[in-house]
Parts: C-alpha cells; sequence; structure tokens
C-alpha cells in the first residue's frame, strides 16, 4: 500500500503532450473602476486533446490577482481580487464592477480575498448568501477568516462574521481557505500551515487542517474529533501544508490538491479524522537544501493518492460533468500555478488511473477551475492583469 519516493516517480502515470464580524457593509455599486467593456473574445479557436478539442475565450480581465469565480443564477460572475474587492461580471463578458461593502483585508504576501461560494440554497432569498474566505487583519499578523454576504439582486447586505481560526500569525502565506460544500449542507474549509510546518501536527491548532462547519459557521455534531477533548472540533482533517483547490464530486467524494515544499504536490481524497502526514510525510525537498522532508510513508497517516510532477504548484480543481465534455465527465480539472498548467486527471475506485496536459503555458498561471451551470469550463488566472476564460467544446 505505501510506496517509496522512489517507487512514486516510477509509478508515476505518463503526460500526453497535447495540449479553476460581524461588520457592517454598505449597499451599492462603486461605479469607478470599470475593468473593460469589450466583449469576450476568442483567444485560441481550436486546441486538439485526446477526446475533444477545444476553444478558449477570454470573459473579462484586469483583475488584480483574481483567486476565485463564482456563478450567479441569471448568468453573471463574481470574481474576487486578494487585494480585497469582490467583483460582478456581465453575463456577455467584458463589463466589471467591484461591489461595495466587503472587509478591509490584510493582502500581505499570499493573504487577501480568496475563495467565494454561493449556499446550495442559493436564489430561494432566504439563503442568498455568499460565503468568502479572507486573511482577517490582527495588528501586523492575520487570521484565516470565513464571512458570508447576503446578496440584494445588484449589491451586498451586512456582512457576518463565521468563523476565525484560533491564533493570528506572520507570515502572510499559507492561508489554505479553499471552500466546498458536501452533499449534507455542510461546508469544508481548508487553512494552511501558515509557514510553520509543525503547526499542522497539532491538534488544538486549525492551521495545517481542513475544517468541517455548518452554514452559520457552527461545528457540526458529528464531526470526527467532537469527543476528542485534545482536538479541536471544527478540524475534519490533520496534516495538510496548503490545500488551494477543493471539490466535493458528484458521488460525494471531496478531492483537494495541495502544495508540497519544493516538489511533492499532492491529490488526496479528504476523509474524516484522517491525517494526511506533513510535515512528517512528504514526497518533496527542503527549499533551501534540496534534502528531502519527512519520509514517504507513516502507520496512521494517509498517502498521497497522486504526486503531480516537478513544480506543478496546484491550485483550483474541478470535477467536469458536462455533457459537452462527456469523454471527460466525472473526471477532475486541476490547475497550476507555476506549471502554467491545466491537467485532466482521470479516477477510478478512488485512484487517478490517467491524466493529459490540456493547457501548458497558454494562459498563464491557473489559480481557478469551475464547472460551470453553462456546461462550459472556467478558468481564472493569477497575476497583476488576471482574467477569466471559458473552455467550451469546439467540436
Amino acid at each position: 500500500m505505501h510506496t517509496t519516493r522512489q517507487a512514486a516517480q516510477i509509478a508515476r502515470l505518463p503526460t500526453f503532450l497535447s495540449a479553476r464580524w460581524l461588520t457592517p457593509a454598505i449597499s451599492g455599486l462603486l461605479l469607478a473602476g470599470t475593468i473593460s467593456a469589450a466583449q469576450a473574445e476568442v483567444v485560441h479557436e481550436s486546441i486538439s486533446t485526446e477526446h475533444v478539442d477545444i476553444s478558449i475565450e477570454r470573459i473579462a480581465g484586469g483583475f488584480q490577482n483574481p483567486w476565485a469565480v463564482a456563478f450567479l443564477p441569471d448568468g453573471r460572475f463574481l470574481v474576487s481580487e486578494r487585494s480585497g474587492q469582490l467583483n460582478l461580471v456581465s453575463a456577455e463578458g467584458g463589463d466589471s464592477q467591484p461591489l461595495e461593502g466587503m472587509p478591509s483585508v490584510n493582502h500581505h504576501g499570499q493573504g487577501g480575498l480568496l475563495d467565494v461560494v454561493l449556499h446550495p440554497a442559493f436564489g430561494d432569498g432566504e439563503n442568498d448568501w455568499i460565503y468568502f474566505t479572507w486573511s482577517k487583519p490582527d495588528g501586523s499578523d492575520s487570521r484565516s477568516a470565513l464571512s458570508r454576504v447576503k446578496w440584494q439582486g445588484d449589491t451586498l447586505g451586512e456582512v457576518e462574521h463565521l468563523f476565525e481560526q484560533d491564533r493570528a500569525s506572520s507570515p502572510g502565506r499559507h492561508y489554505g481557505s479553499r471552500l466546498a460544500w458536501l452533499e449534507d449542507g455542510t461546508l469544508l474549509m481548508s487553512i494552511g500551515d501558515r509557514g510553520t510546518t509543525s503547526r499542522a501536527q497539532q491538534s488544538d491548532d486549525h492551521a495545517g487542517t481542513t475544517l468541517r462547519l455548518t452554514d452559520t459557521g457552527g461545528v457540526p455534531s458529528d464531526n470526527p474529533f467532537v469527543d476528542d477533548d485534545s482536538t479541536l472540533d471544527e478540524i475534519y482533517t490533520l496534516g495538510n501544508r496548503n490545500i488551494q483547490g477543493m471539490t466535493v464530486l458528484s458521488n460525494g467524494q471531496a478531492w483537494a490538491s495541495e502544495h508540497g515544499p519544493r516538489t511533492g504536490d499532492e491529490l488526496n481524497l479528504i476523509e474524516p479524522g484522517n491525517n494526511y502526514g506533513w510535515p512528517n510525510v512528504s514526497q518533496g525537498n527542503d527549499y533551501a537544501t534540496n534534502q528531502p522532508i519527512g519520509v514517504d510513508s507513516l502507520p496512521g497517516m494517509v498517502d498521497p493518492v497522486y504526486v503531480f510532477e516537478g513544480r506543478f504548484a496546484p491550485s483550483g480543481v474541478a470535477e467536469v460533468t458536462s455533457d459537452a465534455f462527456h469523454a471527460w465527465q466525472g473526471h477532475l480539472l486541476a490547475g497550476g500555478l507555476a506549471s502554467n498548467t491545466l491537467l485532466r486527471l482521470a479516477l477510478e475506485e478512488g485512484q487517478v488511473v490517467d491524466e493529459e496536459q490540456i493547457l501548458k503555458g497558454e494562459l498563464g498561471r491557473i489559480r481557478d477551475v469551475r464547472q460551470g451551470p453553462d456546461d462550459a469550463i472556467y478558468l481564472l488566472t493569477d497575476s497583476n492583469q488576471g482574467s477569466l476564460y471559458r473552455l467550451q467544446a469546439a467540436n
């Protein structure tokens, strides 16, 4: 069951080169600062992959280090920027305006306004909540935090603070902060180790974990450690270095892509109570010495399902459910930052059985990957002039 570092590399599948506090909020739109008035533009008419040719359109651009995209029921988009802006993008593409009323974030280093998701029952009026993660300032330090704000058609209502990690810290890195709804209506939230590796193995610390929360930020009564006085009740899994990609599949499984140190980026099946090993278990190396960190496997700690090749730097991950991409249905699409890569990963019985490189450098750093409600796939690129792209089947 357990593989060595060398065996994990030998067993790697080939990559085919065929190229996602209670804070008062001021309602209304800030009309200044419109990003673009242009319509969606085709940037690639056809890119061949193993099963389908794809086209790529640029929906909107000019975002300053965007982090996440969410889909409103009327076809418009919400795009977060690490600087703290939440942008409303028109359904037709091009026009983008920042919304007023978001809290002031600490956007030092990797911090800022991060993930954005809608309540599963969004659209019924009562549950028209937008959930977001952010780095909450605390003096010169910061905490990973979760809040929500009521959507009022074109404006934001009052922001409600739901959760913050138990201790503030510096430096400004490894916030994690990806969100995903489980089938039972509870919410998974990742928190990175905040740059201190040992915190991921401390059960009285939220750093280096995934959390499971109710939609109001409470603790579900069946969380795996609620009866363990040595472990914080919110914790769902331990030993996670920095999860920045997470999705729940149609079959209810939660999957996460996680940054390793120097190589050793992982794909994990997230299950309650698991310890994923960091930093005692790792397939990566120390940045300064390039020596291995930890060992390949230990009893009681869960090995990664898959280790990305090289310095992939994973971020958004999404399941393909679109009929337009029939051959990809049930597969994962994983975005890479430093690698500028989009990978397709085929799953079978909890294992990766095939992979294909869909994009390599065509768009840049891929921060977020989402399956859209319109059968298209959406990507968000991370730069000081980041863009929102739409992938469609071209044949």
